[in-house]
C-alpha cells in the first residue's frame, strides 16, 4: 500500500523535526517546509496527500499557503497549528476551508487523529466521485462543520468510539445532528463499507415498528406474501441507527434488550431464530433517565444503549459556529442551485449570531436555503433571511453556561429597549430606528425575531 504524503510547514526547525520524525514511524512520507514560499512549492510536488501548517511564518501566513492549497487542490486536507494567543486567527483559516486547527502545545496523537480522519474523509470522497462519474450513487461523507471548543469535542469523543464496535447513546435537541454524528462514527470505523441503515422509531407507527425493524415471515399476517427482512437483517455487518428511541413501546423495548445480548431474534410470525452481527447506535432528544423514572422506559435497555453517551451541545451553546456552518450552506445550496460567489455581509452575520437557534442545525439550514434562493445579487443581507417568530425567553435554563445567562439578559434588554422606543415614537418604525442608531431593516428583523406587535 503507498505511503500517504504529509507536508510540514513551519520554521522552527526542532518542530518541524519532531513532526517529521511522529509522521514518520507512524507510517507516513513527511517534507519539511520551512517558510510559505518553500510550502506552496513544495504543494506542487505530486502526491501531497494533506498539510500541516504553522500560522505564523517568517515570510508570510500559513493562510497563505492555505489559499494556495485551495485554489490548486480543492480537496487537499489542511490543518493549522496556532499558539494560544491566535485562536481568532485558527477560527478564520476554518472559516476559508482549513479542515481543522489545533493549539500549541499539542499532545501528537491529537494532531494524528485529526490527520487520520481528514485523509480517511478525503479518500471517500475520491471515491464517491468516481462512483459518480460512472453513474453510480454512494453514501455521502458526512461534513463535520465546526470551530468551537465544545464541538471539539465532541469530535474527540467520535474518533475515540468510532474504531470500536460499543453501543453508542446519542442524547441532544431536535435539529442538534445527531444523525450526522451517528453517520460520522460508522464512516470512521471498520465497518464504514458495510450498511449503515437508519429507522426513526418516533415516525413509523407503533403497531408497524417491530415489522420494520425484524422484518416477518410469509403469512404472517393478511397481504404477507413472503418473506421480509427487517432493518437490523439489512444492517448486518454494519451500523443500525435507532433514532428516537424513547419512542419506543415496552413489548418492542424487551426484544431490543435481546438483541442487544444475544445478537439474535425472530422475525414477526416466525420460530426460525436470526441471527446478526450488528453496531447498534442509539438516540434521543428526551431524558431517558426521566422515562425510566416514570416507567416508560426499561432501565435494564437503557443501561445496555448508554454505553457510551455523546452528547451534542444545542446551536445556542456553540455560536462560534454559526458563521461557519451558514457559509457551509451557502456553499452548499449556491452550488446546487448555480449560485457559486455568493458572499455573507456583516450586517447579516451579525442577525444569525443573535437569533435563537430553537431549531438549532436544521433550522440554519432552512434560514440559508430560503435566503439562497431569495438572493438575486451577490451578497446575502438580512433581508434575505427568514426567522420564524416565536415568544422570547426571558430566562436562561438553570443549567446554562454563564455566556447564555449573558445571552438571554441582552435578548430581554434588547426587546424593552425596542418596545419602549415604539411606543415613544407611537409606532414609527423609521423614527425608532433613528434613536435605537439601527438601520430599518435590522430594526424590523429584530421586531420580528422578538414577537413585539
Amino acid at each position: 500500500m503507498q505511503k500517504r504524503a504529509i507536508l510540514v510547514v513551519e520554521d522552527r526547525k526542532s518542530m518541524s523535526d519532531m513532526l517529521v520524525r511522529t509522521l514518520q514511524t507512524q507510517g507516513f512520507d513527511a517534507y519539511a517546509a520551512f517558510s510559505v514560499q518553500e510550502g506552496i512549492a513544495l504543494l506542487g510536488r505530486s502526491g501531497i496527500d494533506a498539510v500541516v501548517t504553522d500560522l505564523k511564518l517568517p515570510d508570510g501566513e500559513g493562510m497563505d499557503v492555505l489559499t494556495a492549497a485551495r485554489e490548486s487542490f480543492p480537496h487537499l486536507p489542511v490543518i493549522v497549528m496556532t499558539a494560544y494567543g491566535s485562536i481568532e486567527l485558527a477560527v478564520r483559516a476554518v472559516k476559508e476551508g482549513a479542515y481543522d486547527f489545533i493549539t500549541k502545545p499539542f499532545d501528537t496523537d491529537h494532531l494524528l487523529r485529526i490527520l487520520t480522519r481528514a485523509l480517511e474523509e478525503r479518500s471517500m470522497r475520491r471515491e464517491c466521485a468516481a462512483i459518480r462519474r460512472e453513474g453510480g450513487s454512494c453514501l455521502v461523507v458526512p461534513a463535520m462543520i465546526g470551530v468551537s471548543r465544545i464541538w471539539r469535542e465532541v469530535m474527540e469523543k467520535v474518533d475515540k468510539i468510532a474504531p470500536l464496535r460499543t453501543t453508542v447513546l446519542i442524547l441532544g435537541e431536535s435539529g442538534t445532528g445527531k444523525e450526522l454524528i451517528a453517520r460520522a462514527i460508522h464512516h470512521r470505523s471498520p465497518r464504514a463499507k458495510e450498511p449503515f441503515i437508519a429507522i426513526n422509531c418516533a415516525a413509523i407507527a407503533r403497531d408497524l415498528v417491530e415489522n420494520e425493524m425484524f422484518g416477518h415471515e410469509k403469512g404472517a399476517y393478511t397481504g404477507a406474501g413472503e418473506i421480509k427482512q427487517g432493518r437490523f437483517e439489512m444492517a448486518d455487518k454494519g451500523t443500525i441507527f435507532l433514532d428516537e428511541v424513547g419512542e419506543m413501546e415496552l413489548k418492542l423495548q424487551a426484544k431490543l434488550l435481546r438483541v442487544l445480548q444475544e445478537s439474535e431474534f425472530e422475525r414477526v410470525g416466525g420460530t426460525k431464530t436470526v441471527r446478526v452481527d450488528v453496531r447498534v447506535i442509539a438516540a434521543s432528544n428526551k431524558d431517558l433517565e426521566r422515562t425510566v423514572s416514570e416507567g416508560t422506559f426499561r432501565e435494564d435497555l437503557f443501561y445496555r444503549l448508554n454505553v457510551f453517551p455523546v452528547t451534542i451541545p444545542p446551536l445556542r451553546a456553540r455560536r462560534e459556529d454559526i458563521i461557519p456552518l451558514a457559509q457551509h450552506f451557502i456553499s452548499l445550496f449556491s452550488r446546487e442551485m448555480n449560485k457559486e460567489g455568493l458572499s455573507l455581509s456583516s450586517e447579516g452575520e451579525r442577525a444569525l449570531l443573535e437569533h435563537e437557534w430553537r431549531g438549532n442545525v436544521r433550522e440554519l439550514r432552512n434560514v440559508m436555503e430560503r435566503a439562497v434562493i431569495l438572493c438575486e445579487g451577490d451578497v446575502l443581507t438580512v433581508e434575505h433571511f427568514s426567522f420564524p417568530a416565536a415568544p422570547l425567553q426571558e430566562k436562561a435554563p438553570q443549567d446554562a453556561p454563564l455566556h447564555d445567562v449573558a445571552h438571554y439578559a441582552l435578548r430581554s434588554a434588547e426587546k424593552a429597549r425596542i418596545e419602549s422606543v415604539l411606543v415613544q415614537t407611537r409606532g414609527n418604525k423609521s423614527k425608532a430606528a433613528e434613536i435605537l442608531q439601527v438601520s430599518y431593516k435590522t430594526l424590523l428583523t429584530k421586531i420580528k425575531e422578538y414577537g413585539i406587535s
